[in-house]
């Protein structure tokens, strides 16, 4: 079930506008979610306004704070912020300690430690980033997943500055304050320009199963791999993954009933 906070006008080559939904309208449509068939986890995107975030907060207070997968959507692939200042403080400081796991990217992470006072170097290795999950996890998440899309590795693990020398991303995984624990995901780098949504369904997918933290993100991140690697070149600008490529169907006739099955290549 879905809440929508914001409308975009977007098609592959970018947005073009957004229509903002009125905040007591999104907390009515929060309240219809939990008020029936009832809400396991809840995945939090654009919020696209500081009432927004507020209004976020205090319904999931008000719904006993569900598990929450938090994915920052503050920054646009040209780099222009999204959120204004006065949102992006009330979701770290609202939203960020009901949050379970926090799933920003690189220049996400960086605009959060930024508003939060804490500057952060360049990026120029996996320490760093580590380092970045680690002054993140400070302002009240249980996890911080930083996704390393933004910033591709050489075969030394360095921050590759050069196209051809490009081999693979890292997601580095945070979990707790106290003796604290890193887990990498390695992703071979890939070319392809269908990579719209990456971000969204790494985090969408992340509980989806019910997985102990480590494994929940490991299938995520294998799953959008998938997704880029079957895409299809869809419009002229960065297309979408291909969220269908776990998926055959079979129908097999039995008598008057057709059964539906549903394989996994990808467990």
């Amino acid at each position: 079930m879905t809440a929508t906070t914001a409308l975009t006008a977007q098609n592959t080559q970018g947005v073009s506008d957004i229509h903002h939904v009125p905040s007591n309208f999104v907390s009515k449509q929060i309240d219809a979610c939990f008020d029936d068939i009832g809400v396991d986890v809840v995945k939090i995107g654009m919020l696209a306004s500081a009432e927004t975030v507020g209004m976020v907060a205090r319904a999931l207070d008000r719904h006993g704070r569900p598990t929450c997968v938090l994915d920052p959507v503050m920054v646009a692939t040209s780099g222009a912020q999204l959120l204004p200042n006065e949102a992006v403080t009330n979701l770290r400081e609202q939203l960020l300690p009901l949050t379970t796991i926090l799933t920003p990217n690189i220049p996400e992470a960086k605009l959060l430690l930024d508003n939060e006072g804490v500057k952060t170097p360049e990026i120029n290795s996996i320490d760093d980033i580590v380092d970045m999950a680690e002054s993140l996890i400070q302002c009240g998440p249980d996890y911080v997943l930083i996704k390393g899309g933004h910033l591709p590795f050489d075969q030394n693990y360095k921050v590759s500055h050069d196209p051809n020398d490009r081999r693979f991303v890292i997601d580095v995984l945070l979990m707790g304050v106290c003796n604290s624990k890193v887990v990498l995901y390695k992703s071979d780098y890939s070319t392809s320009k269908n990579t719209h949504g990456t971000g969204c369904s790494l985090a969408s997918s992340n509980l989806a199963l019910g997985h102990e933290m480590p494994q929940a993100v490991e299938k995520a991140c294998r799953y959008v791999e998938a997704g880029i690697m079957t895409s299809r070149d869809l419009g002229r600008g960065n297309g979408p993954i291909n969220h269908f490529h776990s998926l055959v169907v079979v129908e097999e006739e039995l008598g008057f009933q057709t059964t539906v099955r549903v394989e996994r290549w990808d467990e």
